[in-house]
């Protein structure tokens, strides 16, 4: 069976790309990259909870920590140790991001898949439907405090102008706590929600698998 490395960042975008591959038939393990605040290339809200999805799925699961400037080198590097067939992402529309990582594969002779590239709109009903999402950060004018925490089908109905479907312009950010290849859902407990008139995180503070 062909071995995938799946970028993992717990976020919807990433988890249905996992989903994608293990329908496929691909050997999956995990890996999420821990930047900083403010990267271009990776999700930061929650990634500690990767864990707990990976547990969840019953799938290996690796992180690196790195920064803004060197999260490149390092996700090449953290690749580069592993025997992969493939290296699946959850990239949509960032021209950005799916051309890095379709460097690193060219590099290292790594077949590469992005799953969702411009599928967003017919991807929705699937996500919707077989996923538990919750909106964990936004950052775009429309997209209020009160929406921290909350379903991301409530995002969804809102439709809001100049807002992309999926946040892919950063506008948001997503947890995932029940897919179809979780074993167990995870229960949320408890938040901490910032907020600083503009944009806000809720991070989770108490979870559990059941």
């Amino acid at each position: 069976m062909n071995r995938a490395l799946c970028l993992f960042s717990g976020g919807k975008d990433s988890v249905f790309a996992t989903w994608w591959a293990l329908f496929q038939g691909f050997n999956v393990i995990l890996l999420t990259i821990q930047s900083e605040k403010d990267s271009m290339m990776f999700h930061h809200p929650n990634v500690k909870w990767t864990k707990m999805q990976a547990q969840s799925a019953n799938l290996p699961h690796l992180i690196v920590n790195t920064t803004n400037e060197n999260e490149f080198d390092d996700l090449k590097n953290a690749i580069s140790k592993h025997n992969v067939d493939a290296i699946v992402s959850g990239a949509i529309a960032s021209e950005y991001q799916k051309q890095c990582i379709e460097q690193i594969g060219e590099n290292l002779g790594i077949a590469t898949y992005a799953p969702l590239w411009h599928k967003e709109n017919a991807l929705m009903n699937e996500l919707l439907k077989y996923f538990e999402i919750y909106v964990v950060a936004v950052s775009a004018q429309g997209l209020g405090k009160e929406l921290l925490t909350k379903p991301f089908s409530e995002f969804t109905r809102k439709k809001i102008k100049d807002i992309h479907l999926f946040f892919e312009g950063g506008e948001g950010e997503t947890f995932v706590a029940h897919a179809p290849f979780f074993e167990k859902r995870i229960i949320i407990r408890e938040w901490n929600i910032s907020w600083d008139g503009v944009r806000g995180v809720a991070e989770i503070k108490n979870a559990h698998l059941e």
